[in-house]
């Protein structure tokens, strides 16, 4: 064991600080006493030290191996900052010359390098593996650690490889460290590195100053417009999935005078350092970025963190939005979801190997779950790390600021529990939701579960319901998810125990943002609104309640009220569209409300969201033109849709915008290709006489995707308006 105060007047020492950090001086004692050592700490805890004061009080050379070509260099520079030497930190990678990779294996060899940086790609290469074997090494540290599980987010084959290559340059001690990983992951991470007996530390996932909220997807550009222009001069990063998505959000942002730069990998290199340290040096207040953006970005007062499209996996939206607030303060974390942008995900995993596409489904349903899920925002991240939160309320997220209602559920979960063992506890949560439902389906039939009593006993309630029951059991501890065949759910004691004495489950409802997003376009958001104004709207729902001899929950609840407090209705019209308020209640409890907020919007020159006009940039469809004369020439569709390099639906989008331009186009000798005329007729003659608004939502519904395609419906539509309207 190694005296405490060698350790600390080390850390004084080479880095300046008098005391260590939650897990650090312990994670440090294994190391030094050559233990595999596994180090789960989330960003900002402080992980890099763990390694490098050991490195530095040790005999011979620490290997680091790293992912982020990238960052060594800000990694080597920063150790040489707290000393005089050089020499004491090297980087080997294939950015280097000839020249300069002898320097580093000559500083190496004469016992100046006490930290070596190395890329997976560089230790793999055999003559690099040969040189190692001269050194003495003082152990292995693996960064990034979760690269090495299929089941993390940042998945790389190579670090499949470094436990063979470790054993052929010469036993030391293995650390591995990471920020996110599952139970699922850990395992995979130590048994691939062969340190199952490992020490194992694991900080607290918990990130009290982040606020959590899930907005639905309904006109997102212009939420999140109105959301910069109310945290003005704060820092931001905004995340989207696609390049094109960044670019074109950069783009409005600019447009609405926000000082706003892109960021992805299809940008060159120069532009995209330029834009990074633009951001980190202050000359612009927001980044729109793919994931791409933010690996080791150490900026401490990034505010807000926006995810533009929900991300793939937990984990990566984990590490995403804890790059908010890393110095304690305020970070706001707000994402946009629609289902249909997982279907869009599902998509993307087509063409993948199935093993592949097994584990990117899993992770999906596992965000899916978090996006829908009305229980507090924090308890379920923590759950997914295998960390309790003890809690029930963290009064920082929209589920915990704005309960939804609790039902009862008994019942429900004694069915859910025992179909979980009718089929041996060999199954997913999906597998079961369908058996539960009655959805015989492929793999339903062929295990013949269409044949069980379960099937069907729970087709009262939609998946949706019984997805959140078995979530809600996991997070109660009644099952849990099986390590080695991730996803397979598993009963605890804690749910036998419930099975053989069923006691009250108060279940969570879920959200059902699809619903939220068809029925208002402008969906309010769980933000906190202006404090002064819900405070007045207390106190005169206090008054009416008094006059009216009720109590104040009855007039307006309390939702409705900080409904208020964000979109400052004027009128009764505008009343109507808050949460919780109808047409009845507006009229019998509205006048005086909507006079209060009118005078506090005056009094205070408030721009309303209603009020603010989002500019949009002018969509410039280089397409047009080449769309048009090939038309004319009447080229297939499909070859004009291979020829622009998108795909058949795009091109739809691209022909509804040429006729809602009022431009005439002619389609017909694609039409008659591709469709029989009563298909034809029966299409046309709805939007002729039965279509009100000619919303393409409105005709799949009434026409019926069973008889009629989209293409089809989409097809017929702008032949419709192009012979019709223009």
């Amino acid at each position: 064991m190694v005296n405490s105060q060698y350790l600390t007047e080390q850390l004084q020492k080479h880095f300046g600080f008098d005391r260590f950090k939650g897990d650090q001086e312990k994670v440090i004692q294994s190391v030094m006493n050559g233990n595999d050592t596994f180090v789960l700490m989330p960003t900002g805890g402080g992980k890099s030290l763990c390694y490098q004061l050991p490195a530095l009080l040790l005999e011979g050379t620490a290997i680091i191996i790293s992912p982020l070509i990238a960052l060594m260099k800000n990694q080597v520079d920063s150790i040489r900052s707290f000393g005089t030497e050089d020499k004491v930190a090297h980087f080997l990678n294939s950015s280097l010359s000839k020249a300069a990779i002898n320097e580093v294996k000559e500083d190496v060899l004469a016992g100046k390098t006490k930290l070596l940086y190395v890329a997976p790609e560089s230790l793999t290469k055999q003559d690099n593996i040969d040189f190692l074997k001269q050194i003495t090494v003082s152990f292995y540290a693996v960064d990034e650690a979760h690269c090495i599980s299929e089941w993390g987010h940042d998945f790389r084959p190579e670090y499949r490889r470094i436990k063979p290559i470790v054993a052929e340059i010469g036993k030391a001690a293995v650390v591995a460290l990471t920020a996110t990983a599952t139970a699922k992951v850990q395992h995979d991470i130590q048994k691939n590195l062969g340190m199952l007996n490992a020490n194992v530390y694991k900080s607290s996932f918990n990130r009290p100053n982040l606020y959590y909220e899930i907005r639905p997807k309904v006109n997102a550009t212009a939420e999140i417009i109105r959301f910069i222009s109310a945290n003005s001069g704060k820092s931001g990063i905004i995340y989207c999935l696609s390049r094109k998505k960044v670019e074109q959000l950069a783009e409005n942002l600019q447009v609405n005078g926000i000082k706003a730069l892109p960021y992805h990998a299809g940008m060159d290199a120069v532009t995209r350092s330029n834009h990074q340290d633009m951001f980190l040096m202050e000359d612009v207040d927001v980044i729109v970025a793919t994931i791409a953006f933010g690996m080791g970005i150490d900026k401490p007062d990034v505010r807000y963190v926006i995810h533009y499209d929900i991300p793939k996996s937990l984990e990566g939206y984990y590490q995403e939005t804890g790059r908010a607030g890393r110095d304690g303060g305020e970070g706001k974390c707000v994402t946009f979801y629609s289902y249909k942008d997982i279907q869009k995900l599902e998509k993307f995993m087509q063409g993948k190997p199935v093993a592949e596409q097994e584990i990117g489904t899993q992770l999906l349903l596992d965000t899916v779950s978090y996006a829908e899920s009305s229980v507090c925002r924090r308890k379920i991240l923590l759950h997914y790390f295998g960390e309790i939160y003890q809690h029930d309320s963290c009064h920082a997220c929209d589920n915990c600021l704005h309960p939804k209602e609790r039902i009862e559920a008994k019942k429900e979960m004694v069915v859910a529990l025992n179909a979980i063992l009718t089929v041996n506890q060999k199954y997913k949560m999906e597998h079961i939701t369908h058996i539960l439902t009655g959805d015989s389906n492929a793999a339903i039939k062929s295990f013949k579960h269409d044949e069980l009593d379960i099937f069907g006993l729970g087709k009262d309630h939609d998946p949706r319901f019984w997805n959140a029951i078995f979530r809600q059991a996991m997070i109660a501890g009644l099952i849990n998810k099986d390590i080695e065949n991730y996803g397979l759910l598993k009963m605890t004691d804690k749910g036998r125990a419930f099975l053989e004495k069923p006691s009250s489950f108060m279940m969570v409802k879920n959200h059902d943002y699809e619903a939220a997003a068809a029925e208002t376009s402008n969906a309010p958001s769980g933000g906190t609104g202006d404090p002064q104004l819900f405070a007045m709207l207390k106190d005169l729902r206090k008054k009416v309640a008094k006059q009216k001899g009720l109590p104040p929950f009855v007039i307006f609840q309390d939702p409705s009220l900080s409904d208020m407090s964000i979109q400052y209705p004027i009128t009764m019209q505008e009343l109507q569209h808050i949460q919780g308020v109808g047409q009845g209640k507006a009229m019998r409890y509205g006048k005086e409300f909507v006079e209060l907020i009118k005078n506090h919007v005056a009094e205070n020159d408030i721009v309303r969201p209603q009020d603010m006009v989002v500019k949009s940039v002018a969509k410039k469809s280089k397409s047009k033109v080449i769309i048009i004369q090939n038309i004319d020439r009447k080229v297939s569709l499909d070859i004009i849709a291979e020829s622009l390099g998108i795909g058949f639906e795009d091109l739809l989008s691209e022909l509804e915008a040429i006729v809602n331009s009022g431009t005439k186009i002619n389609i017909d000798y694609h039409i008659d290709e591709v469709m029989d005329p009563d298909t034809l007729d029966d299409i046309f003659e709805y939007f002729r006489e039965d279509s009100e608004s000619g919303s393409l939502e409105e005709a799949i519904t009434e026409l019926g995707e069973e008889e009629y395609s989209v293409e089809d419906i989409r097809l017929v539509r702008i032949k419709f308006i192009s012979e019709l309207g223009n």
